[in-house]
């Protein structure tokens, strides 16, 4: 696997990023583009534990694609103070994602406001909070649009594959994601991993990782924080490719793990082995 550091860059134009960036599909983090966000400095630990502490939040772990009655839903709840003493303070492996905070606490938007660095923008947000050393699986964001996530407090670490790559990262089929790990690969299990060409992002306090639409990536919280998603697409194609994406998800995978389950991982698991070992043999047979 080869990795290289995705450009950081600064004071970037709407053309200029369209040309360098967008167009060309290529990772970017903006340094700046939530400087002017009262986020920025609002949005600390101390500040969601006293205005939003007494929430129970939905948490999950390594164990959200285990086929099963668990499969994609959460392994407990806590409280929101107690779990963001914990990740402020020591490692945890739970995370909180996915979260449509904005739909629970409307007036948190007051707090950003939608980047003017491209057209498409959607008027909802995600929330991510993960413990040190958790981590959010391989895969690509289902509904195919570009993402806009700015981190705060803390670093995170990001690894994206373009999505041409996808052949070698095992992707099960019917879903977005694979099981590869990323920072400590199964070389035997899983051998086609070697011929990625990786990215890596390390997201500081304020920046804003620009991640291309179906492009693949593995999030590591080196250190316990959170992290804002905002998402954008400009291309009704792609729109309509994200809304199959879902549907397919919703109905086909998620209908066949509640009826077959063990036997349904075990399809998937086989189908993306078989699909990387094609892939090998064509670049061998170069």
């Amino acid at each position: 696997m080869n990795v290289r550091l995705v450009d950081k860059v600064s004071n970037i134009s709407k053309r200029e990023f369209h040309e360098k960036y967008l167009s060309a599909n290529r990772p970017v983090i903006l340094k700046d583009l939530a400087k002017d966000w009262k986020a920025t400095n609002k949005w600390t630990f101390d500040f969601f534990r006293k205005t939003y502490g007494h929430w129970e939040i939905p948490m999950y772990d390594k164990s959200y694609h285990n086929p099963g009655n668990g499969y994609m839903k959460p392994v407990t709840y806590k409280k929101f103070s107690d779990y963001l003493d914990i990740i402020e303070n020591e490692p945890c492996k739970l995370r909180f994602h996915n979260f449509q905070i904005m739909k629970r606490a409307p007036e948190l938007s007051q707090d950003y406001s939608t980047p003017e660095i491209m057209d498409g923008f959607f008027k909802f947000a995600l929330m991510f909070f993960g413990g040190k050393g958790s981590a959010l699986n391989l895969h690509y964001d289902i509904d195919c649009s570009n993402v806009f996530l700015t981190h705060f407090q803390t670093i995170k670490e990001v690894y994206l594959f373009p999505p041409e790559e996808a052949k070698y990262l095992y992707q099960l089929p019917f879903t977005n994601h694979a099981h590869v790990d990323v920072l400590k690969p199964d070389w035997e299990e899983f051998p086609a991993f070697k011929y990625t060409h990786c990215y890596k992002a390390e997201i500081h306090h304020g920046e804003t990782l620009f991640i291309p639409r179906l492009w693949w990536h593995y999030v590591y919280y080196s250190e316990g924080g959170f992290s804002l998603a905002l998402r954008a697409n400009e291309s009704l194609s792609s729109r309509a490719r994200g809304l199959w994406n879902i549907v397919r998800l919703f109905t086909v995978d998620t209908g066949m793990n509640f009826l077959a389950g063990h036997r349904w991982k075990d399809y998937k698991d086989n189908k993306a082995r078989a699909n990387a070992v094609l892939a090998m043999q064509k670049i061998k047979s170069v």
